[in-house]
């Protein structure tokens, strides 16, 4: 967690410096994997990040942003990677399949967040949040009048249960029913939950980041209603730009569109998808590969 966004310096990026300097203290090998950055505001978070960084053996960054952030609040990343986030190298055997529905209806995931801010800067937010949410009941409604299945994507149960509770205030006084069939509401405690849940999807429209990735890691076609650069980067980078929505300006009537066109190119869009994906397994094996022969060559030349 490289962003001071929603915590004190003397939390975890303190704990974070402490660890990093008992790594080398105890001439242990330190690499930061794959990591995204910013936006760090307070001095001393960044303090404590950059200190801990300058530590390590081996850095990487899971997109050109969080580099080029870094580089932005005086940190030099010479020599440093960009690699795929670690997600995409789940092992395949935690990965669920698809399985069969009774029912035909389209099975739409809805992803959810009550963190409506993309900048920390933002002002008004509540009424951004209060907007953010009638235009996703506004979404939900369309989808629902054409038959589809919606499923409530939750992706933090910590953080996220206010927009599930809201919006679903805001689709009963609509008049819709949360009877299973219409809106299926069962948020998922666990990973595995969760990737169940994406797994037996058609089209998934999220804003949370890793339920963004998690879908696209499945293959699934994905509309990102973006709140920070790092989802813009994730689906700039499999190709999806133009299915990304900012989440402080939302335009229900755009989302209808691009959820249509996603929608009725499905194949070729998961065709796009998985081979995108598979290839960020295989630049993870590549760094998996470089960071643990190294590893392992060095400690063979201690022993």
């Amino acid at each position: 967690m490289l962003t001071d966004v929603g915590m004190l310096p003397f939390g975890l990026h303190y704990d974070l410096l402490k660890w990093s300097i008992a790594a080398k203290l105890c001439r242990c090998k330190l690499l930061f994997v794959s990591v995204g950055v910013g936006p760090i505001r307070h001095p001393l978070s960044r303090f404590f990040i950059k200190t801990a960084l300058k530590l390590a053996d081996y850095r990487s960054y899971r997109d050109r942003f969080s580099k080029d952030y870094l580089e932005g609040i005086g940190f030099k990343t010479n020599g440093d990677a960009i690699y795929p986030d670690l997600a995409f190298s789940l092992p395949r055997g935690i990965v669920p399949t698809s399985q069969e529905r009774d029912n035909r209806r389209g099975l739409v995931g809805v992803g959810l967040i009550t963190h409506s801010r993309k900048r920390a800067t933002s002002e008004n937010d509540e009424e951004m949040y209060q907007d953010y949410i009638a235009k996703v009941a506004a979404f939900v409604g369309w989808l629902l009048e054409r038959k589809y299945t919606v499923r409530l994507l939750i992706g933090d149960v910590a953080y996220d249960m206010r927009a599930r509770q809201d919006l679903k205030a805001l689709l009963e006084r609509n008049g819709w029913k949360y009877n299973g069939i219409e809106i299926v509401d069962e948020p998922a405690h666990s990973v595995d939950q969760l990737l169940s849940q994406l797994v037996a999807t058609d089209v998934v429209i999220a804003s949370r980041f890793h339920n963004v990735l998690l879908a696209l890691m499945l293959g699934k076609p994905v509309v990102a209603i973006s709140f920070h650069e790092k989802v813009d980067s994730l689906m700039s980078a499999v190709g999806l730009t133009e299915f990304c929505q900012d989440i402080e300006n939302i335009d229900v009537e755009k989302l209808a569109t691009q959820f249509a066109a996603l929608n009725n190119h499905a194949e070729y869009f998961k065709l796009q998808v998985q081979r995108k994906t598979e290839s960020y397994r295989r630049a993870l094996d590549r760094q998996y590969e470089d960071i643990f022969g190294a590893a392992t060559a060095h400690e063979s030349a201690a022993g």
